[in-house]
């Protein structure tokens, strides 16, 4: 399948009803508004395929974007490709979803992260955090060092309030797949989790949400799933 038939069938698939959750949650035209779940049958055709994913993403539609996250293949990306990525990244459901998703099954992610982590920059710092979550709540523990993620625990605890408020979504996610998924640091996940308490994320209209990461481990420890760890990162 070529580029033009890939939108052809996106478009095909669209629900007026996605779209409008889509924009609802920052995405923007031009997107068509296709479920994740129905693009499988077009991933089935065209398999894993970067120059098509490439071809896909330059487009800036939202479900072109997606989908190029879901054939891309993430070891031929260079750290160049992922910026490049990441600088069209315009909402956290492409920095977090599809940009942090492949980066984390590549095998430059970590460094690739650490960098966003401390580039000072909304959404590169979400998806450096994001990036975490996934590569942890996938990748078996002894790929990290113990240390890492003990002292990013440290710093998440001490800077998460006054994070950009998209990146306090993913610290918080931080907090809490360190509690489920990395079985060491459990214990300094709940203590870190419970010393902050809820944070505080101010929304687009003015309303605020409260995070609990404490709460949501809880909740992974009261069903068991405490080392829990995905067979894939990717749909």
């Amino acid at each position: 399948m070529n580029a033009e038939a890939v939108m052809q069938e996106l478009e095909s698939l669209s629900k007026e009803r996605t779209k409008k959750i889509y924009l609802s949650n920052g995405a923007r035209e031009p997107l068509f508004g296709v479920a994740t779940g129905e693009m499988k049958p077009i991933f089935k055709k065209t398999k894993i395929n970067q120059p098509l994913a490439e071809q896909l993403y330059s487009t800036g539609n939202y479900d072109a974007m997606y989908f190029a996250g879901i054939i891309a293949d993430p070891n031929a990306m260079t750290e160049a490709d992922y910026e490049r990525w990441m600088d069209a990244a315009y909402f956290y459901m492409l920095s977090d979803y599809v940009v942090a998703v492949t980066l984390s099954e590549s095998g430059i992610a970590q460094q690739v992260a650490d960098k966003w982590i401390e580039s000072g920059e909304e959404l590169r710092m979400s998806a450096g955090w994001s990036c975490y979550c996934w590569l942890l709540g996938n990748r078996p523990d002894s790929e990290f060092s113990e240390s890492k993620i003990a002292s990013m625990l440290d710093l998440a605890e001490k800077t998460i309030n006054d994070a950009p408020e998209r990146t306090k979504y993913a610290m918080s996610n931080f907090i809490y797949t360190v509690g489920v998924s990395y079985l060491t640091l459990h214990d300094k996940a709940v203590k870190t989790a419970q010393a902050l308490g809820a944070v505080e994320v101010k929304g687009d209209k003015g309303k605020s949400k409260l995070l609990r990461a404490s709460d949501n481990i809880q909740k992974a420890v009261d069903k068991g799933q405490i080392g829990f760890k995905r067979k894939h990162v990717r749909c």
